[in-house]
């Protein structure tokens, strides 16, 4: 007796499917940059809790998590040779339900960001522009690392930073020191992004993506990472000695000294370490983060 097995291809993305694709580790830096535009605000927090928790909600599983699901869409070819396992290449999301997807969660975003009020709405306005522009034609700012780690910096770090800031305060535009501190550290996550490019650079070489190790080879992107993520930090720590705040510079410097121990570390095999720099050395990186953002609230209060 025959029997025919018929194999079923899913219609519908599974829900771990769509937990994935949203990659949720990828969340924390604009959770955590939108924390710290809240404490160096200067506003009483606890006031104002529930519209904390929006806008990081707004900030990680919303404002991200379109940026991870419209990159993954875009970048299905790319993944497909570097990394097959992923849902959309492999299929597990299914036809074209990424951009359905992508569609989906950049509504959200911006429903949510029209709730909180008309400057939170236009910085999300700005953060979807990057977002799309970043991954999809015919800007494709990824296409070339100088301009594609800038515009996700600016989105993940700056941008979260300033609309943490103004959310506490009504929607007026943030103190300076508030602004130089976002655009500094916007400044330096560009080398944090050039750290993801190294697992790419088979499927980027092939596909033409000039990712800065493709551009520069690895030692040379490893050298200008560490200078662009490092440089940042010495101008902060100048500022919070000239804004008298000596015991945050000093805290701030530690957190970078501690950063160049891991930089020494990573530079002598880049393309091997790469993740494990990304792992210790962000972390290290957001630590002088929230250090400034209480300098600065110390200032404005």
């Amino acid at each position: 007796m025959n029997q025919t097995t018929v194999s079923k291809t899913p219609t519908l993305p599974a829900p771990s499917a769509i937990f994935e694709v949203l990659h949720p580790i990828t969340w924390f830096p604009p959770m955590w940059a939108f924390s710290c535009g809240v404490v160096s605000s200067g506003a009483p927090i606890l006031e104002q809790w529930l519209v904390v928790i929006a806008g990081i909600v707004l900030a990680g599983p919303l404002m991200c998590g379109t940026s991870q699901v419209v990159n993954d869409w875009y970048d299905r070819d790319v993944d497909a040779i570097n990394e097959p396992d992923r849902p959309i290449p492999s299929g597990r999301i299914p036809g074209r339900w990424g951009f359905y997807l992508s569609l989906i969660w950049s509504a959200l975003s911006l429903l949510l960001a029209y709730a909180l009020g008309p400057w939170v709405f236009g910085m999300a306005l700005i953060g979807m522009a990057i977002a799309w522009g970043y991954s999809a034609p015919p800007f494709r700012f990824k296409g070339n690392g100088w301009w594609g780690n800038l515009a996700a910096g600016i989105s993940y770090e700056g941008l979260a930073w300033v609309t943490g800031a103004a959310v506490m305060i009504g929607g007026a535009l943030p103190d300076w020191k508030i602004l130089t501190l976002a655009l500094l550290y916007s400044l330096g996550a560009h080398g944090i992004m050039t750290l993801n490019d190294f697992k790419a650079i088979e499927g980027d070489t092939q596909m033409n993506v000039r990712s800065l190790p493709v551009q520069l080879g690895v030692d040379g992107a490893a050298r200008l990472l560490c200078v662009v993520m490092g440089l940042p930090q010495a101008v902060v720590v100048a500022l919070l000695f000239a804004w008298d705040k000596p015991a945050h510079a000093i805290a701030v410097g530690v957190v970078l000294l501690i950063q160049v121990a891991l930089m020494i570390r990573f530079l002598g095999n880049p393309r091997e370490r790469a993740t494990w720099f990304s792992g210790l050395g962000v972390s290290v990186y957001v630590t002088g983060m929230m250090i400034s953002a209480f300098a600065v609230r110390g200032l404005i209060q």
